[in-house]
């Protein structure tokens, strides 16, 4: 590891000088120590560390830039999503940033992202914070002995939570922002205690670096059987990737980012980062444990102060609460952190409507429309003003993270199913019998009932009807689900209704994919 007097000449290196203690590469107990001994968390009854990340809840995806520079910006999908950000402007905040700094004690992370050698990318993340220190340390993947000698960094974050932007001077949105810079390969965080940044900027960075090696990077979990079959969920948010790909009858490569190279699939991170709303230890036994493990951090979740409980039903913070935690306290992962080319991809939509079939098999065709539409469907009282089911589209399930055009990442993705044959398959993780107010969740008994039967191969040669609205085809019996809810239209008590919705829905996919023809 670099000496205390190597890594302050690798940081004023960058200009960040003068500052006080650095605390590098800390063990996770002397993380958990420095952090309840400066109020920054608490520990919970069973030993998870429980931070508060109020106001923000959740990504700043509106304070998010990307620097116009020469070197990238030909290659950038400039837009809604991706905003320019001027140089000089980022050098100003930058040094802003690094001036406040100065004198402050600083918690530095070496590590790296990409578990395969060939696309492995040194990390170093420095932040104001032991907590967030941490969850770097659980998220990202643990440099070798060899990595940490003579480390340098292939790109830097450096997180100031409690630095305020001024957007007269600055030139950002608000107080808060997430800013890269692919040539000075820096990203500066500020303004946000909001963990969940750091992670997706190293994930942003992947997704502008990797397909220029034709390697495809995603936003999606895996898993591999025990006959070495490797299965992809792609997903937003609340959809189901953590949960349906953390299954004790396969081995867990990764819940969330994923390159998909000529070698075959392997994760971006050491960690996961569950969504823990809800959980329940009959639902989802094995991440409800995680919250109960030593190392784990838990964001937003409601704890009694006098009794340490912690109450994952209660959203009062936020619904968006979570769990960080290492790939390391599971049970059945994959040891290498890789699987071979995958021989399944699922598309999970948790589609409020109850329009969409529990499972369907995709044409390579409509693989490459569901994929550039990123559909699911927000419910109401997951945002403020969502009063009713409204579709959310979000390209290739992950556009905030996106930065080149989504079809480079859908011809590649075309490409390699293509070349290694996998079948794409559809997944309604959302509503039956009618739109959210009307019909249920669909069970999650149900919908591991369908996965197991596409996984087994039980599916492959079902008997098929190709409903109407989007000409999905739908098989017609599943072990485990009863054949009534695998036609929507079935689960349905007034099927006009039905029909109304599922029109309805059809015109919005097609509006949507208007920018893509």
């Amino acid at each position: 590891m670099l000496s205390v007097e190597e890594l302050r000449a690798s940081l004023d290196s960058i200009g960040l000088t003068h500052v006080e203690e650095l605390y590098h590469n800390l063990s996770t107990a002397e993380l958990y120590e420095h952090a309840i001994s400066f109020d920054e968390a608490a520990l919970s009854e069973h030993g998870a560390l429980v931070a508060v990340t109020a106001p923000h809840t959740g990504r700043s995806a509106n304070d998010k830039f990307l620097v116009d520079e020469p070197s990238s910006t030909g290659n950038v999908w400039w837009g809604k999503v991706n905003k320019k950000f001027p140089q000089d402007k980022f050098n100003a905040l930058k040094s802003r940033v690094f001036a406040y700094l100065q004198g402050h004690d600083l918690y530095v992370l070496d590590c790296m992202a990409g578990s395969d050698d060939k696309y492995r990318l040194p990390v170093r993340v420095i932040g104001q914070k032991a907590w967030h220190n941490l969850f770097a340390k659980n998220m990202f993947i643990a440099a070798t002995e060899s990595e940490l000698e003579n480390f340098a960094p292939g790109f830097t974050i450096v997180h100031a939570p409690d630095f305020k932007a001024d957007p007269a001077i600055d030139g950002t949105r608000s107080e808060t922002f997430i800013v890269l810079d692919f040539s000075q390969k820096i990203v500066i965080i500020g303004g946000t205690q909001y963990a969940g940044e750091v992670k997706k900027s190293i994930f942003t960075v992947l997704n502008y670096l990797l397909p220029l090696e034709n390697v495809m990077s995603m936003h999606c979990s895996a898993n591999i059987g025990a006959s070495g079959d490797t299965a992809l969920f792609f997903g937003l948010s609340g959809t189901g990737k953590t949960t349906l790909s953390t299954d004790p009858e396969r081995a867990l490569i990764g819940d969330d980012e994923h390159g998909w190279s000529n070698d075959g699939t392997f994760n971006f991170e050491g960690g996961c980062y569950a969504k823990v709303i809800n959980l329940s230890a009959e639902a989802e036994p094995i991440i409800y444990q995680t919250t109960r493990v030593f190392g784990t951090i838990l964001e937003n979740v409601v704890m009694d102060p006098y009794s340490r409980k912690i109450d994952l039903f209660d959203d009062s913070i936020t619904e968006n609460t979570r769990a960080s935690y290492s790939r390391d306290i599971l049970g059945g992962i994959a040891e290498s952190n890789k699987g071979g080319h995958p021989t399944n991809i699922f598309f999970l939509s948790c589609d409020a409507f109850g329009v969409m079939p529990p499972v369907s098999r995709l044409t390579p065709e409509q693989a490459m429309y569901h994929f550039l539409s990123g559909y699911t469907a927000k419910v109401a009282g997951t945002e403020k003003g969502v009063k009713e089911p409204t579709a959310t589209f979000s390209a290739c399930f992950g556009a905030p993270f996106m930065v080149h055009h989504p079809k480079v990442y859908a011809n590649l993705l075309r490409d390699k199913i293509n070349a290694h044959g996998a079948q794409v398959w559809l997944v309604n993780t959302g509503w039956s019998g009618g739109e959210y107010g009307v019909g249920k969740r669909m069970k999650i008994d149900y919908t591991r009932a369908l996965l197991r039967a596409v996984l087994s191969g039980d599916l492959k040669n079902a008997e098929y009807v190709t409903e109407p609205f989007f000409g999905l085809q739908v098989p017609t019996s599943c072990n485990g689900v009863p054949s009534e809810i695998l036609n929507p239209r079935n689960t349905w008590a007034d099927v006009a209704a039905y029909d109304a919705k599922a029109k309805h829905l059809v015109g919005l996919f097609a509006e949507n994919y208007k920018q893509f023809e």
